[in-house]
């Protein structure tokens, strides 16, 4: 009996060595991968401060933009009655070319009769 006590010994260390190698090699794993995890965390929270540094720059552009936007508005203001002054003078001068037309029209009919009547005399 001495003799299996002492079999089951070398047996009960060599399995005792294999789980503790198989428990060491678990936890490597296991740190292995929580670093990953650790690293892909750091690395996704320094693009999110990297977005939002380039989002916060362009936010600035935007109200920039804006303030923009609104004095080139207040400017245009002051020009409407500029630009209805010149619809009145385009009105204007539509109405004299059609005088102008008008008058081409009946000096051409004038020049007309003149020019029979010369004719008309000579003969």
């Amino acid at each position: 009996m001495a003799e299996k006590e002492e079999q089951q010994l070398p047996n009960s260390d060599e399995l005792a060595e294999s789980l503790n190698e198989f428990f060491t090699s678990v936890s490597e794993m296991i740190k292995s991968d929580l670093l990953g995890s650790s690293n892909q965390l750091a690395l996704l929270e320094k693009m999110n401060l990297r977005v939002a540094e380039e989002y916060k720059g362009l936010g600035d552009v935007a109200s920039g933009m804006r303030v923009f936007v609104e004095q080139l508005k207040a400017k245009s203001g002051g020009f409407d009655e500029y630009i209805n002054q010149i619809e009145k003078i385009e009105n204007q001068v539509t109405e004299f070319e059609a005088v102008i037309s008008m008058l081409d029209k009946h000096i051409s009919m004038l020049e007309s009769k003149v020019l029979s009547v010369c004719q008309n005399s000579a003969t």
